[in-house]
This record gives structure tokens, sequence and C-alpha cells, in this order.
């Protein structure tokens, strides 16, 4: 009951993570990390992403 919430919240994390970078301009949401907030949000989706494999 659980699995698909949080599925597809990481999935949608992961988007926001990277769209709230682009719009912006680079100083949310972790500044400290730079241009690596890329790779953080397209980590957050792949996680979600990889949950799909186990979803029945």
């Amino acid at each position: 009951m659980w699995y698909k919430p949080v599925m597809f919240g990481f999935m949608l994390l992961g988007l926001v993570w990277i769209i709230v970078f682009y719009i912006s301009q680079a100083t949310l949401p972790v500044a400290a990390l730079g241009q690596w907030n890329i790779l953080v949000g397209f980590g957050i989706a792949f996680i979600g992403f990889l949950m799909t494999t186990r979803w029945r």
C-alpha cells in the first residue's frame, strides 16, 4: 500500500529538485553543491525508477 506513493514521491522529488535548481539560478536547494544538484536530483528520481522494477 505504501510502495507506490513512495515510488512516485521519489520521482517527483527528483524532478522538483532539478526544476528548483534551474529556476533559482543555482542558489537552491543546496547552494554549496553547485552543479552537483543536478546529479542529486537525477539520483533521487533514479531511486524511484529503480523501485518500479519491484512494483506489482
